[in-house]
Order: C-alpha cells, then sequence, then structure tokens
C-alpha cells in the first residue's frame, strides 16, 4: 500500500516543485513566408428567383440593362419590353483565392446586394467570373444564396429583421480557373516576415533555425529573417521543417486603452516606478423643475410657467495619498493598482497621469 501512495503522489510533488517555463511560439505563427499570401478577387453578377424581394428594374437601371444584356445572349430580345420583376438583384461578388489554389478548387464566396433589393434570401447566383488585381479571371462563382438573416412582417406593415438579409455567402461557391503563377520550387531564397516586426524576436527566430539547420537563416532586420534550404532538402520541405520550430517572442511595453468600452490591456513588460497617487471623484447634478408664476388678483398679468435649475457639485473627501511601489512583475504592478480600489474608467486617467510623470515603462496606445 505504501508503494501505490508514493507511486500516486510522486507526479503531484514534481508538478508542485516544477519551475514555470517562458511560453513558446512555433514559427509559423508569428510569421510568414513572404508572397504566400491570399488575392482577392471580384465580380459583378445577377441574383434571380427572389420572392419579391429584388430590385425595382424602374429604381435601378443598371438591373435592367444587366438583364437585357443577358436575355440578348440567351437569344431573347426583352428591351424596351415592359420587364417589371422584382425577382432579380444587381449583386457585388467577392471571393479570396488562398495560395497554391490549383484549377477545379472549390472556394466561398460573398454576396452583397448593390440597388434597392430588400433581401436576397433563397436567390440563386448566376454564372459570374471573378476578376483578380490584373483584370485577369481567376475563378467562376454560382450558387444559391445563405443570407443568415431572418425577417416577418404582419398584415398592418409591421416587420421584423434579424441580420443582414441584403449580404450572403455560398459555401464553395466558386471554381478556380486559373493559378496565380507562384513557383516556390525554383526559388533559392525565401523571406519570412513577422507580423510583430521585433529585432530581438528576429535573431531569436534566425538563432532557433540555425541551431537546427547551421548558416542557413539571417536576421536582416526587425522584421525580415532571409532563409536559404540546404543543399539536400527542397524549398518546400526546408520551410515545413522550419516552420514548426519554436522561439519565445519578445513583446514591447505597451498598455492599450479602450475610453469607450473602460478596457485596459497591459503586456508582460509593462514596469511602473514607484509614485504616490491621490484620486478623488467629482459629482455634478443638476436638476430641472417648473415653476408657475400667477399674477396678482385683478391684474393684466398672464400665467407663465417658469423653469428653475439646481446645480449641485459633490467631492469625494477623505481619499488619502496612496504610494504604489515600483513594480518588477505585472502580477506585482496589477496588485498595487488594485489597491487604489478605483474603477477602470478612472484607472485610465490614472495611467496616463503616471505616464506623463515619466513613471511609466510602457507605451499607451489609445484606441
Amino acid at each position: 500500500m505504501k508503494k501505490l501512495l508514493a507511486a500516486l503522489l510522486a507526479p503531484l510533488v514534481l508538478a508542485g516543485v516544477a519551475t514555470p517555463v517562458a511560453a513558446q511560439s512555433r514559427i509559423k505563427d508569428i510569421a510568414a513566408v513572404e508572397g504566400i499570401r491570399t488575392n482577392q478577387l471580384v465580380g459583378y453578377g445577377l441574383v434571380v428567383g427572389l420572392n419579391g424581394t429584388g430590385d425595382s428594374l424602374r429604381n435601378c437601371p443598371l438591373t435592367r440593362q444587366s438583364l437585357e444584356g443577358m436575355m440578348e445572349r440567351q437569344g431573347v430580345n426583352i428591351r424596351g419590353a415592359n420587364a417589371n420583376t422584382k425577382n432579380i438583384a444587381a449583386v457585388m461578388v467577392t471571393a479570396e483565392l488562398p495560395p497554391f489554389s490549383t484549377p477545379g478548387s472549390r472556394i466561398d464566396v460573398n454576396v452583397a446586394a448593390m440597388c434597392d433589393a430588400k433581401s436576397l434570401l433563397g436567390g440563386q447566383v448566376l454564372v459570374t467570373s471573378l476578376q483578380g488585381a490584373d483584370g485577369e479571371v481567376y475563378a467562376v462563382a454560382q450558387g444559391s444564396i445563405q443570407t443568415g438573416a431572418v425577417s416577418a412582417s404582419g398584415g398592418s406593415g409591421s416587420s421584423v429583421t434579424r441580420g443582414v438579409p441584403t449580404a450572403g455567402r455560398i459555401a464553395s461557391g466558386g471554381v478556380v480557373e486559373r493559378e496565380t503563377g507562384f513557383e516556390m520550387a525554383n526559388m533559392d531564397e525565401v523571406r519570412l516576415t513577422l507580423r510583430n516586426p521585433d529585432f530581438t524576436t528576429a535573431q531569436r527566430v534566425a538563432a532557433a533555425i540555425n541551431q537546427v539547420y547551421p548558416s542557413t537563416a539571417l536576421a536582416e532586420n526587425g522584421t525580415v529573417v532571409a532563409l536559404r534550404a540546404p543543399g539536400q532538402m527542397g524549398m518546400a520541405g526546408f520551410i515545413s521543417q522550419v516552420e514548426n520550430l519554436t522561439v519565445r517572442v519578445d513583446v514591447p511595453a505597451k498598455v492599450i486603452i479602450d475610453e469607450v468600452n473602460g478596457v485596459i490591456v497591459m503586456g508582460e513588460a509593462v514596469r511602473i516606478s514607484t509614485v504616490a497617487i491621490a484620486q478623488g471623484n467629482l459629482t455634478i447634478s443638476v436638476q430641472e423643475s417648473a415653476q408657475v408664476s400667477q399674477p396678482l388678483p385683478f391684474s393684466r398679468g398672464e400665467t407663465a410657467v417658469v423653469p428653475e435649475s439646481t446645480v449641485t457639485v459633490e467631492e469625494e473627501l477623505g481619499r488619502e495619498i496612496r504610494l504604489v511601489n515600483g513594480a518588477t512583475s505585472l502580477s506585482t504592478l496589477v496588485n498595487g493598482l488594485n489597491a487604489l480600489g478605483v474603477s477602470p474608467r478612472d484607472m485610465i486617467g490614472i495611467l496616463q497621469a503616471i505616464k506623463a510623470a515619466g513613471a511609466l515603462q510602457a507605451d499607451i496606445e489609445v484606441m
């Protein structure tokens, strides 16, 4: 029994005395390969099959012209005809072309109304070509729209809408027709770009790569790390090994303040020098009331309503000056600020005042 208890308690004892290890991130999570990115596609098309919620052809000439042009291509001439349908809508179709997409692969597309359509629910996008920034067609979209919106109306004219019925999505509604032409196999050198530029992190990334593959990485600046694949490896295989290496990310000292929502976010490297703080609340109250002024008997005066305002100012007294000691860790800093007993909105003003006094070793960014 004693041996069994010892075997069960040993892992708990080891876990209790274990020292915390600095969190590390994979290189693929903090950097990207230069040139490997998504490409935005856009196209103009028509949606049909709407239940009377489409564009008004009288108010949307672009929809009428598109409808006439489409029908002419199908061998039907409706120019000059009194087409007054509301089951069709002009839309913009957008999508993102992932890197290394091959012809025949499918992508998701987004659809948004351009004119006065009330809802795209249940509509069908006709074949629409999607072009890139260079004007070339890279994909073709078609399919049924899913809006995720709900709307209901009553006979009296009242209606309720949840979501945005004039914008929707077609899952796997686009078919890739052309590749972007990015050839990695023929590249002798690639560049990693850090998502958050930092000289320390860039040097750590290069050191971690050179430790496994000597003389293959060089930190050119705080953003770019140049890579050369070893002679026995291809570039794709080399990057697959590199992106799974882990490094410790160095984060600059920064305080993010959202004054609208009263949110404060502080990084681990934020430090504060010893300061003395006194904070008091000032409350201003304005009360409005109406007084009726009656004229004297048998006079020619008139009864009048006279507004009366009362303004009072209250200041919280008895707040003593508190000493916040210099903090060497984030937890110590938080405990020192919490000892002031103020709300997050008051803490925003205190942090800005501490920064102005030169006692806050961090940058303040106001959203």
